[in-house]
């Protein structure tokens, strides 16, 4: 562990952070953050509580956490909010809402006049086709005002949102949504990337046939908008209040035995988890201008759109990110807070990219990373070349709760490779497998209390055995959430990568499960297994073993094939980083891929410790991947 932190926040600094004045509200002035922090996760009732008196909640309370069973916890009994009506809460029409920017639009400024009369105005077009409570609105659309205008709409109607990226294939999409039936279908009419112009009009067609929605199309390329006669202007905006757990989103996270798991968040865990995130952990003020990178397919764009619960106005860009784009529309448009990905950090640097030269980014004071581990190499970048007083923070956390259990705290000093401390409200620990807690060592992440951003549950799953499953067996009344994560002595965190099989690619999460269907559309492939193994300092390497049919080579026309089959049907950001011919994949006696032993193998683990060879119904098949990773040619 590095010595000496590489930034200190000044007394100034710590002075003006919102969550000073908040340690002072709650009666703890002049705390430390660990005893914040331990307080907020020995008082529950207190901390939450706390949220939602300090940021502004309408309504009144009589009980904050009825029941703290994990799974099942019933926070804030009898009462009702509307997220979309605590985002909109005292903004005056003529201030800043949001800048948006993309390969097709030039940057453009949003004020709260315009996203409240669009988000008024979609109200009443959904109203119209007959969307209400409970209804699903299903969007495929990118991140653009827009979408978030639709979102706010659709929140304020009591109905629920689910959102897939148009880069999206389409049989992820229909595996998505179909599972939650939604009434209606956004859709963006294509989208252009790296200069080029992708049309999903037949994509859009064919996905709202199969989830059985009906269409509304947007013009985003051609540039003529929501369709004739849905938008009902001149209305005014309201909000139906809804029972604290109603449904305000489904996210997915990954299948890796099946389909993605629709994850259903509750109205007001959402609004209270975010408004703490955007007060305390963020410290968005007004004034700020928050930007992060991110797709409407990833729950960063949930995080990013939350932001507009604070003080603080909001950044956004669509297409390509690669070379200086994203450093220019940082100087552009002000950017005060700069989100992006350890991987994005880690091509800037070994592209030699120089975010100041030539620009002004004496706007910008923070950088978030999140999606991965950030290296120490790019820590020391971004002090190296965006400048010695940047507070950057790296976060952790994940679809299933959108939100981090790790990450930025703006009164704390930064390490290098080490996230600065566990969340306000999170309890969160590190366990060995006999369920201890430890410090020091890499062990489990979990959570031994409940959030109110929980999962309400998975949608269809009426028993909750499938969200059971997911986060409680390991540990019965413990969420595992399935990283490998260290506590330092000093109380900042190390993450270590996912403790399971689950695709993470840029921070967006995708199952096994999806991978194998995509590649078993490939006639010459058999059989097949996927692993992603983190990588120090760069993106994590994700290699594609297939089995091929008797007869076939693994030709680069064959591998081209595989990779198209994935692109297509998953994401561009989930296509191998190599694609390997084996034998045959290596399985239990009961036939389950032997995914996170080979993973840990390539990692660098005896194989003797990562899986017992009597319980193999092939033990030989792990020596291919034996010798990959002892190979110096290893990819």
């Amino acid at each position: 562990m590095a010595a000496a932190p590489l930034w200190t926040p000044s007394p100034e600094r710590i002075a003006r952070a919102r969550i000073t004045q908040f340690a002072a509200d709650v009666g703890l002035p002049g705390a430390s953050y660990e005893e914040l922090w331990q307080w907020s996760v020995d008082d529950l009732d207190g901390f939450w509580g706390a949220i939602w008196r300090q940021f502004g909640v309408a309504g009144d309370f009589d009980t904050v956490l009825a029941d703290p069973s994990m799974p099942g916890a019933v926070w804030f009994p009898g009462t009702e909010v509307n997220y979309a009506e605590r985002l909109f809460s005292g903004k005056a029409d003529d201030a800043l809402a949001i800048q948006e920017a993309s390969e097709s639009r030039p940057l453009n400024a949003w004020t709260w006049g315009r996203l409240r009369e669009e988000t008024a105005a979609i109200r009443a077009g959904l109203a119209a086709r007959g969307v209400g409570r409970g209804d699903r609105v299903a969007a495929y659309l990118p991140n653009i005002a827009e979408t978030i205008a639709a979102f706010a709409a659709v929140a304020s109607l009591g109905a629920i949102w689910s959102s897939a990226a148009p880069e999206f294939g389409e049989q992820a999409v229909i595996d998505r949504f179909a599972q939650i039936r939604p009434k209606v279908l956004l859709s963006v009419d294509g989208y252009r990337y790296g200069g080029k112009d992708f049309d999903r009009r037949g994509h859009a067609a064919r996905i709202a046939e199969a989830i059985g929605a009906e269409l509304v199309p947007f013009g985003y390329l051609d540039g003529t908008g929501w369709p004739e006669g849905f938008l009902v202007p001149g209305e005014p905006l309201t909000f139906d209040r809804v029972p604290f757990d109603h449904p305000l989103w489904v996210l997915y996270s990954s299948g890796t035995t099946g389909l993605p798991k629709p994850i259903v968040h509750g109205q007001g865990g959402m609004l209270l988890e975010h408004l703490k995130k955007t007060y305390l952990h963020l410290d968005a003020q007004e004034g700020d201008r928050i930007f992060w990178f991110t797709t409407t397919g990833w729950m960063m764009w949930n995080f990013l759109m939350s932001v507009l619960l604070g003080d603080a106005s909001i950044v956004l860009y669509d297409g390509n990110p690669a070379g200086e784009v994203l450093w220019d529309l940082a100087a552009d448009a002000g950017v005060t807070t700069f989100g992006t990905s350890a991987a994005f950090l880690a091509a800037s640097l070994k592209a030699g990219v120089e975010p100041g030269a030539g620009r002004d980014l004496g706007a910008l004071r923070a950088v978030g990373s999140t999606g991965s581990p950030l290296s120490p190499e790019g820590f020391r970048w971004v002090y190296d070349h965006i400048g010695e007083d940047t507070w950057l923070f790296s976060t952790s956390g994940g679809t299933d709760v959108c939100t981090a259990f790790v990450g930025g705290v703006p009164t704390l000093p930064v390490y290098e490779g080490e996230l600065q401390a566990r969340c306000l409200g999170a309890s969160v620990e590190a366990w060995n497998e006999a369920g201890e807690p430890v410090v020091g060592e890499v062990g489990e992440l979990v959570i031994t209390k409940p959030m109110p951003c929980m999962p309400i549950g998975f949608w269809g799953d009426e028993d909750g055995s499938r969200y059971r499953a997911s986060y409680f067996e390991m540990f019965p009344g413990i969420w595992r959430h399935g990283d490998w994560l260290e506590l330092t002595d000093r109380g900042t965190a190390i993450i270590h990568g996912r403790s399971d099989s689950t695709i993470n690619r840029g921070g967006v999460r995708m199952g096994t499960a999806e991978i194998y269907g995509a590649v078993s559309t490939v006639e010459a492939v058999v059989d097949c297994l996927v692993v992603d193994v983190p990588r120090e300092g760069e993106e994590s390497w994700m290699p594609l073993f297939v089995v091929l049919r008797e007869g076939d080579e693994l030709t680069d026309e064959l591998v081209t094939q595989i990779k198209r089959a994935v692109r297509e049907r998953c994401s561009p950001r989930h296509v191998p980083s190599d694609v390997i011919a084996i034998a045959e994949v290596p399985r239990t006696l009961s036939g389950k891929a032997l995914e996170v032993p080979v993973k840990r193998i390539l990692m660098g683990a005896d194989p003797a410790s990562t899986t017992s060879l009597q319980a193999m119904a092939n033990p030989a098949a792990l020596a291919p991947f034996v010798a990959l990773r002892a190979s110096a040619s290893r990819p």
